[in-house]
């Protein structure tokens, strides 16, 4: 930091704000920590009475925040998100359209680990609506060394640190199990809740149909719904050990393969997931969906729609954060459920 005569500071970088008072009218920095002089500023910045400035000594070698948050954008942007313009040497992202915002943890990490640059992004693997606020960048000091800085870059590797994906798919058919609700002896107050959960991601529900009981009959009004094209299969209820429970024993016996039955997550643990050999998915979802605020379903749905194929150990690894607190009224996802 060195102090210069203002008519002398075209092209330095200001090292604090410069606040500009006008009674009645304006109070506020008209320049900002960062800023780098143009020759335009000149007659203002004496008009302020601001003869001398402090300003940082552009070195060789070294990089403006502003130019090194650009570096760091170059890192994390990918498809589908909007950048801000750099405002006192940070840029943000946000979504440019609903998707799962996903994140490469470990390079992301490796990232912040290095000397004064930061990256901070919202919870990987969560769903974002368009215009949401995905990340921000920056680095610490007004002017960082160019080796810190390429040290930064060496440590996130190649491609995108983050990614949305676009939500593609775009149609459903639920099984609705049991005997009672086939009979009508109760109202099915199961299947509309899942509608609309699905309505929520751009899914359509083509068809609903009520098996009823027995591994058998499950079989069968899958196949039925297979028949629909749907892209994924929703069974509700049917998934505890009571005998007549037999929602997995049909999912097998309509011939997926089961990826998990269990899920490490409350409410949702009697959960399944499973797919067909011509990759549309299928789901037991135990009762909770129906009356909790939200659960293991809200979890996994935003990965399957935007095309993720779940595996177990995405699964396994919901088991941190999975406990839902039970909190009234219910926030989620602004929660800590699933994060």
């Amino acid at each position: 930091m060195k102090l210069i005569e203002t008519r002398q500071a075209v092209g330095h970088v200001l090292c604090h704000d410069l606040t500009q008072i006008i009674k009645d009218q304006y109070k506020d920095a008209r320049f900002r920590k960062g800023h780098v002089v143009q020759p335009e500023d000149i007659p203002v910045l004496l008009e302020m009475g601001k003869e001398h400035l402090y300003v940082w000594e552009m070195e060789p070698g070294m990089v403006h925040e502003n130019d090194a948050a650009e570096r760091l954008l170059a890192l994390c942007r990918n498809d589908h998100m909007d950048r801000s313009d750099v405002k006192e040497g940070k840029i943000e992202l946000t979504a440019a359209c609903d998707g799962l915002f996903r994140v490469d943890s470990r390079r992301l990490l490796a990232v912040n680990a290095s000397d004064e640059v930061m990256i901070a992004t919202r919870r990987g693997n969560t769903a974002v609506r368009r215009g949401d606020k995905l990340a921000g960048m920056r680095v610490i000091p007004l002017v960082i060394r160019e080796e810190v800085l390429r040290a930064a870059e060496e440590a996130a590797g190649t491609g995108p640190l983050l990614e949305l994906l676009p939500y593609v798919k775009k149609t459903a058919a639920i099984v609705a199990t049991g005997s009672e609700v086939k009979k009508g002896l109760i109202q099915d107050t199961f299947t509309p809740v899942v509608r609309d959960k699905l309505a929520s991601y751009g899914i359509e529900t083509l068809a609903v149909t009520y098996s009823g009981d027995g591994v058998e009959a499950v079989r069968d009004a899958i196949g039925e719904m297979r028949n629909t094209g749907a892209e994924l299969i929703l069974c509700t209820g049917g998934m505890s050990v009571d005998p007549d429970d037999n929602t997995p024993g049909g999912i097998r016996a309509a011939g997926a393969r089961v990826v998990a039955y269990g899920a490490p997550v409350l409410p949702g643990a009697m959960f399944l997931m499973g797919y067909f050999e011509d990759g549309t998915a299928v789901m037991g979802l135990p009762g909770c969906v129906m009356y909790a605020g939200a659960t293991v379903f809200d979890l996994v749905l935003p990965r399957v729609a935007a095309g993720v194929e779940i595996t177990r150990a995405d699964l396994a690894a919901m088991g941190e954060g999975g406990l839902c607190l039970g909190c009234k009224p219910c926030r989620y996802p602004v929660c800590p459920f699933g994060k």
